[in-house]
């Protein structure tokens, strides 16, 4: 199988690019279990990309549902390079409304108990994270988005909640004293797991309502919600279409090398069995 080093997650609403051609469905089976559906590979402006759906076929997995570290994994199986992951989010913000992309620069954690990371039973790792997207590849999602057109916010902090439920007025309330910008119930695994990967990330997040602070938006429904992603999934697929035509570019950012100096285990106290399962992430810095 040839390497394709463009990755694309579709969210809620984005459960296909119509862009892509020469289209093949390819399923992999990860250490990590099973990813939400197969990879479909295609060409996509004269580029080779793979895409998840990252609710599987039909949306029917939840955000505490889905494997994180097998979807991320497989990507990097395929040799990809670049993830560019689009979501669904509520505005914390009067300033981005419904139909708005938001390219996020920063997040804050309210998930519970979900596995992010490789490492661990045997190998222990710590990478930095205090610059959660890859900067360069946001820039150049954020350059599309208003080459396309789009309402774009360059920047902004990303709450990702629990769920399956939305927030309490309280919570709301609070991401908004906080300064946060967008809610959503996905990205932040999906974010540290590339990291780990050694793959550059970033999120177009499509702003499909107020999150409940506003006094408009108190009752948000699914029916609300994916009016607006059916529109915005228009957008969504613009905006990936025209990064993915300015791709690949030289990768000099930290996500190329995060792994070079943050192997805490003593080499020959890894077990042998790990190092191969992690081969594709780890391989280059500890040979099976």
């Amino acid at each position: 199988m040839d390497r394709v080093r463009i990755g694309i997650i579709g969210g809620s609403g984005l459960y296909d690019m119509a862009e892509v051609t020469d289209r093949t469905a390819v399923t992999l089976t990860t250490p990590f279990g099973e990813p939400s559906g197969p990879y479909l590979l295609g060409t996509l402006r004269g580029q080779r990309v793979a895409f998840l759906a990252r609710h599987g076929a039909g949306h029917r997995l939840l955000p505490s549902e889905l494997n994180f570290r097998a979807n991320i994994f497989g990507m990097k199986m395929l040799g990809v390079d670049f993830i560019l992951s689009a979501s669904a989010v509520g505005s914390l913000k009067e300033g981005m409304k419904p139909l708005d992309i938001v390219i996020p620069d920063q997040f804050i954690d309210r998930t519970r108990g979900r596995i992010s990371t490789f490492f661990g039973r045997g190998l222990a790792a710590h990478v930095g994270f205090a610059h959660p997207f890859c900067r360069a590849l946001s820039r150049l999602a954020a350059d599309s988005g208003r080459r396309v057109g789009a309402m774009l916010h360059e920047g902004g902090t990303y709450v990702c909640m629990e769920g399956p439920q939305f927030s309490t007025l309280a919570e709301s309330t609070l991401y908004r004293s906080w300064g946060a910008d967008i809610i959503g119930m996905t990205n932040l695994q999906e974010a540290k797991l590339a990291r780990e990967a050694e793959i550059c990330y970033t999120t177009i997040a499509l702003v499909t309502d107020y999150d409940c602070w506003h006094p408009d938006h108190d009752h948000v429904t699914v029916d609300m919600i994916i009016a607006n992603l059916t529109q915005n999934a228009q957008t969504a697929q613009a905006i990936i279409a025209d990064a993915v035509s300015q791709l690949p570019f030289d990768r000099t950012c930290e996500c190329a090398s995060a792994l070079k100096f943050a192997l805490i285990t003593r080499p020959d106290a890894v077990p042998a069995q790990l190092k191969t399962d992690l081969a594709p992430i780890v391989g280059k810095y500890l040979p099976a």
